[in-house]
């Protein structure tokens, strides 16, 4: 009877814990979706700190923040044009003469969703499926479009 008791207690206590810290009853880790989302979501609002620490560390020893912040300044024009609101625009697979293929993810402005292909689209890459951190990204205009 007492270890049925002892049991009992430990299960409501582990119960409560869980209840009292949702955080540890399921780590959430987030999509590449959304990690590339947060990332185009920082740099459309010039936030260039929040968005250079999404970089792999390989990316950012690659490129200091001054020339991130440069690089993401690119974004002005477009965002003045379309607004700040992007949308998933597609994602997928990349194969490479390497054995493991690289993922990307590319969203557009939502304004320019009419258009056949989006004026601007904004482009990000991953080591692998796994990846949770951006490995490279660029920002794609289409110059056929007037």
């Amino acid at each position: 009877m007492q270890a049925r008791t002892g049991l009992l207690t430990a299960a409501l206590l582990a119960a409560g814990l869980l209840l009292a810290a949702p955080g540890l009853a399921q780590q959430r880790t987030n999509s590449q979706v959304q990690v590339a989302r947060q990332f185009w979501l920082a740099a459309v609002g010039q936030e260039w700190r929040p968005a250079y620490r999404w970089l792999t560390p390989a990316a950012r020893a690659a490129m200091s923040p001054q020339q991130f912040r440069q690089s993401i300044r690119q974004l002005r024009d477009p965002v003045r044009r379309f607004g700040p609101a992007i949308d998933l625009y597609k994602l997928g697979f990349r194969l490479r003469e390497t054995a493991v293929p690289e993922t990307f993810v590319t969203y557009s402005f939502r304004a320019d969703t009419l258009a056949v292909r989006p004026h601007y689209q904004l482009h990000v890459s991953f080591q692998d499926s796994a990846a949770r951190q951006v490995q490279s990204f660029r920002v794609v205009q289409n110059t056929s479009l007037p």
